[in-house]
């Protein structure tokens, strides 16, 4: 247990930073498989739509300090690699 106000502090703003984190990454997390569900559909006009909106998600956990630059963008690289690929076969 903590032994300090401040330790009792920083306990609390773990937990409801921990709780954030978690929610973010959740939707995150939704967001990657509806894309890659619609990827793997075929169908390139709603898996354009959900990218725009995945992008949006990965790079505000980004900039929250939730997500490491680098790995958001090499997620957002393949994502729009496999788009392409769904593109080129229509």
């Amino acid at each position: 247990m903590a032994h300090s106000k401040s330790a009792e502090k920083r306990i609390r703003q773990n937990a409801a930073r921990r709780l954030r984190n978690r929610s973010a990454k959740s939707a995150q997390r939704t967001s990657m498989k509806k894309l890659t569900a619609a990827i793997e559909a075929g169908d390139a006009d709603v898996a354009n739509a959900l990218y725009r909106n995945t992008q949006k998600v990965l790079d505000k956990n980004v900039s929250k300090g939730i997500m490491v630059k680098g790995t958001a963008s090499r997620i957002k690289s393949r994502i729009a690699t496999r788009i392409k690929a769904l593109q080129a076969t229509e």
